[in-house]
């Protein structure tokens, strides 16, 4: 074999790749250049080792080695590869919205509990036996939390709200992509806003808002602070600048009974349960993300 060919297997572009990665201090240079070479030959990671010593063609080595000098350079993982998993779905990213991440997931698995213990739609007189449940995902960014809550519950209809119309794009790929448009309805406008005529008659508003405190932003890691958009990142000087005006609009929204389920920052979670209290809403509690930190709280409209 030549060297030209040797230095163009599959083995040798990871190393080099992998290589380049680390210099530039990514913790997951390894499993970066897998996604990526992986992504480019159509396979799945474990499938590169089947037979490492596969000379590439030339295109895809160019555009593999493309992909790797964005990547060094702090582009997400996820922009580079178009998508990302999020609780068994795979949702197309683009830098319009933000990356779905692992703790929304509990943010979705939390407030399928709860539908679950709110009982089916007999529960809400107000409404038709035919409407069923709805809920609301405010800030619905991608569509990962609408998506997800209208994959695990058929019986659901999910608002999705986003004041972003390129976000909205985003999301209405993902909706039409896994089948759930009958089911999640997308809606352009400011929190509540566009859902005038469900006033009184959500069964759930959950909500991944921003509640970053604009001071943080600057500190963040390349990845996210040079490449996700601010306003899906920037809560304001304390971080709770929509979280306050959702808790205070949600009243209006829900049937009695009704919940109010929120992605918080850290050490929010005190501010927000008395904001919370103060708005009538009662059984008020907070649950922690797998790394022990107060990241989701949730209130029922009494």
């Amino acid at each position: 074999m030549s060297t030209a060919a040797a230095a163009s297997t599959i083995r040798a572009l990871l190393a080099e790749a992998i290589a380049r990665l680390e210099a530039t201090g990514l913790p997951t240079a390894r499993q970066d250049a897998e996604w990526l070479l992986a992504s480019r030959l159509g396979v799945e990671r474990f499938a590169l080792y089947l037979d490492p010593a596969r000379s590439l063609e030339s295109e895809t080595v160019r555009a593999f080695e493309a992909l790797v000098a964005r990547r060094a350079a702090h582009e997400p993982l996820q922009h580079l590869l178009g998508f990302e998993d999020f609780r068994g779905l795979r949702l197309r990213v683009t830098p319009d919205a933000l990356i779905p991440r692992p703790e929304t997931e509990g943010l979705v698995e939390w407030a399928l509990e709860l539908l679950a213990l709110s009982g089916g739609p007999d529960t809400a007189p107000a409404l038709p036996q035919s409407t069923g449940i709805s809920v609301a995902d405010i800030g619905t960014g991608s569509g990962a939390i609408a998506c997800a809550l209208a994959a695990a519950r058929p019986d659901i209809q999910v608002f999705a709200v986003e004041a972003s119309s390129a976000a909205l794009v985003a999301a209405a790929k993902n909706v039409y992509a896994l089948g759930l448009a009958g089911r999640v309805r997308l809606m352009r406008g400011d929190l509540l806003g566009p859902l005038a005529a469900q006033a009184g008659r959500l069964a759930m508003v959950v909500a991944n808002l921003p509640y970053l405190p604009s001071a943080v932003l600057p500190t963040l890691p390349r990845e996210v602070r040079d490449f996700e958009p601010r306003a899906a990142l920037d809560g304001g000087p304390d971080g709770l600048a929509l979280l306050r005006r959702l808790v205070a609009a949600a009243p209006g929204a829900l049937r009695p009974g009704g919940r109010l389920v929120l992605e918080i920052g850290e050490e929010q979670a005190g501010a927000l349960a008395s904001l919370m209290a103060a708005e009538g809403f009662t059984d008020i509690a907070s649950r922690a993300d797998l790394r022990g930190i107060e990241r989701y709280i949730a209130g029922a409209w009494a």
